[in-house]
């Protein structure tokens, strides 16, 4: 049995743990592989002895540690403590998960759960936000990606671990807790005071931004998220083909979208590619090898595509991102994405617990590795406002006495003012929405020179016959 749930290089402030895509091995397939261990040739690691010296410091400091301490621990404590260690000292994401955190796992890829709204990593000590979520507590008090996180109700975080800071941050919805946050640019702290609340995240909303042109944002991949964007697209070509017109292109926004569930990464790259490899993975053991690939069944496979990304857009969205990209599918506007390519495995053990593990890397369907690297934009975009610049002119219309040009004078002046709230606030979707008008503009105008000698050819030929 395989469990796809979410991927993440971080942790939820309501939850402890989020996967790529969580491989959860059976029983069976876990005594499978034993036995196949077993009657197979041993492995040059299998073959390789346990460092005896490092096993006796273990247990010596294991002892000093149970005796000496200047407060009593039990033995369970202390060997959980040990295998925490173990397992984060590997990398950023892999963990040891209680009970309790598969069961917020499944929460938080259904899209429901409590907490603060704010996606997390660890750096330098401190915690991280890698990006607040729409409309959640977090995103309306004014938190940022890149802030870090000091202190929660006065107690510093470099004394936590993340499991730790993380449970402080949960509570009960309508509780307050006070953050006192470092960002760059600013002399001094910022202190946040946050409710707690239920956490409700809409995965897809699309809305028309004019001139034919829609939007659609992504906000984390959740189980629901493929089928959701087809309802998106569906509902903006419904709308156009109501006005007589035709979608004349999309913009998906993927901008500080932490990842999710890898099925439907697969699932809305699939929406816009109809062959071809969509994404794949490498690991040490065939079971985490993976290849996934685009369906005939595609929706919106011939309207002109441009996606958004940033430094927030992590795992998921960085599949869809690369494999559009990789296809020559969609052009990518914005900054450079996060950059986790890793891919984690829920590995089961006794007491129903489980380990989540690092075992493979994901790659573009042109075989390009994202894992510290992180998807390079088609077009770099900084983020920024949008300021008309104010400027009257002096026309010919305005002359007293001038000359009519011999029609009716109506006035005819297009307003090129932004008027959409949204594209009036964010600078990188106004870039992305001039790119796709541009686009349309040039492809109903231009025409090559080819075709317009073929065309004098043909009026040549009727004229003479």
């Amino acid at each position: 049995m395989r469990i796809n749930m979410g991927i993440s290089m971080f942790k939820q402030l309501a939850i402890s743990t989020l996967l790529i895509s969580g491989h959860l091995l059976s029983t069976h397939a876990m005594a499978a592989t034993e036995e196949q261990s077993s009657t197979s040739d041993p492995s040059p690691m299998q073959e390789s002895h346990l460092p005896l010296q490092e096993l006796r410091n273990f247990t010596e400091i294991f002892d000093r540690i149970r005796n000496s301490y200047v407060e009593p621990v039990d033995d369970k404590t202390l060997l959980q403590y040990a295998i925490d260690g173990m397992l984060s000292n590997l990398d950023p994401h892999s963990d040891y998960l209680l009970p309790e955190d598969f069961s917020e796992l499944q929460e938080h890829t259904t899209g429901k759960f409590g907490g603060l709204g704010i996606e997390v990593g660890i750096e330098e000590g401190l915690i991280k936000v890698v990006s607040p979520i729409d409309d959640t507590p977090a995103e309306k008090a004014g938190i940022k990606a890149g802030d870090f996180i000091v202190s929660l109700d006065g107690e510093p975080v470099r004394e936590m671990s993340l499991t730790n800071a993380i449970d402080k941050m949960r509570g009960e919805p309508g509780t307050d807790i006070e953050l006192s946050i470092r960002r760059q640019g600013e002399s001094e702290l910022l202190e946040f005071v946050l409710t707690r609340a239920e956490i409700k995240v809409a995965s897809v909303r699309g809305e028309e931004l004019g001139d034919g042109i829609g939007y659609l944002r992504i906000t984390q991949f959740q189980d629901k998220s493929g089928v959701e964007l087809i309802e998106a697209i569906t509902k903006l070509q419904n709308n156009a083909a109501e006005q007589a017109e035709q979608l004349n292109g999309l913009v998906l926004d993927l901008r500080n979208n932490p990842g999710g569930v890898l099925d439907a990464a697969v699932e809305v790259s699939d929406a816009f590619l109809n062959s071809g490899l969509i994404v794949y993975t490498e690991g040490r053991i065939s079971d985490s090898d993976f290849r996934y690939s685009a369906t005939e069944t595609t929706i919106a496979k011939d309207i002109p595509l441009i996606v958004l990304i940033n430094g927030g857009s992590a795992s998921a969205s960085e599949i869809v991102a690369g494999a559009l990209q990789d296809h020559k599918r969609a052009v990518v506007v914005g900054t450079k994405s996060f950059g986790k390519g890793s891919v984690q495995s829920v590995l089961p053990i006794a007491g129903n617990k489980a380990i989540k593990l690092t075992t493979a890397r994901y790659f573009t369907p042109k075989g390009r590795s994202i894992q510290a690297q992180g998807i390079q934009p088609d077009v770099f975009v900084e983020q920024s406002e949008v300021t008309a610049y104010e400027q009257s002119y002096y026309k010919e219309s305005d002359l007293p006495g001038h000359l009519s040009n011999g029609a009716d004078e109506v006035e005819t002046e297009e307003d090129h003012q932004v008027s959409d709230d949204l594209l009036s606030k964010d600078f990188q979707l106004y870039q992305a929405y001039t790119l796709l008008k541009g686009w349309n503009v040039f492809q109903h105008h231009y025409q090559p020179t080819s075709a317009l000698k073929n065309n004098d050819s043909m009026q040549e030929k009727t004229s003479t016959h």
